[in-house]
């Protein structure tokens, strides 16, 4: 308690204000995010003009990239505080750009490697909603979960300037993005640690093209990529040289958080669909929400959801806290990802064909629950690194015993 009887949530901001911040967004993403999600998947001019409708309402409810720094024009919350909000704004996957918190990854990034011309130039802009961009880390033929292999180069030119050629793919929103950050191989060969750095291409420059979009289950949002000597400026190299792999860890412990504080708002919302269709649906043994099975499928869908929303908000306290958060981010990552497709698929369950048709979200929740246990990382991934870590612990506290 402060002097004046106000609680605060321990980041600074009163825990009222956080409480009606977070009840504004889920209003705000119940009421007109949702509602819009045809239009917006759509794509084309439609979705152009229904997210910049969107875009606009944010702002005038005060809702406008709450997660990004103040000084940028954002509503300058620290991310502790915006992971209580992070959930209702992930309910639905069009949230967080609707809502002007999609740059957060980038804006982080840019902030601590990025040039000062590159800061400069770019993440006012970005805040503003004026500027996308995309990251692109994976090739094909080239296995996700192994960076080193990178094939994509950047030679240095007597310039200074950097000529980059290569293919990325399952790039989101690389259709539509001004800036792609890059992963390319500097210096060394293939396999070697050292070498690897991140270039901030913008996409207008001659030898960039979309190859073709690559559907994920049928959903649109992810590119092939392909940079024919691409010519990059010299201060759109982040960070130092042959960084890029501590650079991608930090971006990729906060970028798994945040999916996996998104996966949680969206399981709610198939929790509560399901949980409204087995209190309303009768049949002629009585009401869906009497049948013990569809009860089974209600306390195993909030068994996943309460026991997965602490592993996430651990690793959302360490990462704020600055503290190695590598071990806590896989074992979230991995729950959330099964607790999504797990919650989605009881839903569509209880729901019986219609959980199987378009008039409920609950298809594209599943989609999306399937997806999770490959983005970032596959399953089997984390479930290495996360038990090589704690095995390495238990095998150098022998060798002290000993």
């Amino acid at each position: 308690m402060t002097d004046s009887g106000t609680a605060h949530d321990g980041a600074g901001q009163p825990a009222q204000r956080i409480a009606a911040l977070r009840e504004k967004v889920d209003r705000f993403v119940r009421t007109r995010v949702i509602p819009a999600e045809a239009v917006l998947d759509a794509g084309g001019e439609g979705a152009t003009a229904a997210l910049a409708e969107l875009r606009a309402q944010a702002r005038a409810a005060g809702l406008w990239a709450l997660p990004l720094p103040a000084e940028l024009g954002g509503g300058g919350l620290t991310f502790r505080e915006y992971a209580d909000l992070a959930e209702a704004e992930g309910a639905s996957d069009h949230g967080p750009a609707a809502l002007g918190s999609a740059p957060l990854l980038d804006v982080t990034m840019l902030t601590r490697h990025g040039s000062t011309r590159v800061r400069e130039e770019y993440l006012k802009r970005l805040v503003a909603g004026e500027v996308r961009t995309c990251y692109a880390m994976t090739e094909p033929e080239v296995p996700g979960t192994d960076p080193l292999l990178t094939g994509t180069r950047a030679e240095i030119q007597s310039d200074g300037s950097w000529c980059v050629s290569g293919r990325k793919w399952f790039t989101s929103g690389a259709a539509s993005a001004d800036l792609v950050t890059v992963m390319a191989r500097t210096g060394g060969t293939a396999g070697d640690r050292e070498g690897l750095s991140l270039l901030l291409v913008p996409t207008g420059a001659p030898g960039f093209r979309v190859v073709r979009e690559l559907p994920v289950l049928g959903s649109a949002g992810q590119y092939e990529i392909e940079l024919d000597r691409v010519l990059v400026p010299a201060n759109h190299l982040l960070g130092a040289g042959g960084n890029a792999l501590a650079i991608a860890g930090e971006r990729l412990a906060l970028g798994r958080t945040l999916r996996c504080l998104r996966w949680l708002g969206q399981a709610q919302r198939a929790f509560d669909l399901m949980c409204t269709r087995a209190a309303s649906r009768s049949g002629s043994r009585g009401p869906l929400a009497d049948h013990q099975l569809v009860q089974q499928h209600v306390f195993d869908a909030l068994l996943a959801l309460r026991t997965t929303r602490p592993l996430v908000h651990e690793a959302v306290t360490l990462i704020a806290a600055g503290q190695d958060a590598r071990t806590e981010v896989g074992l979230a990552k991995v729950t959330a990802a099964r607790m999504l497709q797990q919650v989605t698929d009881s839903a569509i369950q209880v729901h019986g064909a219609a959980g199987l048709g378009p008039d409920t979200p609950l298809p594209s929740l599943f989609r999306g629950g399937r997806a999770a246990r490959i983005l970032d990382g596959p399953d089997e991934l984390h479930i290495t690194s996360v038990a090589r870590r704690v095995l390495r612990g238990y095998g150098q506290e022998s060798a002290t015993r000993g």
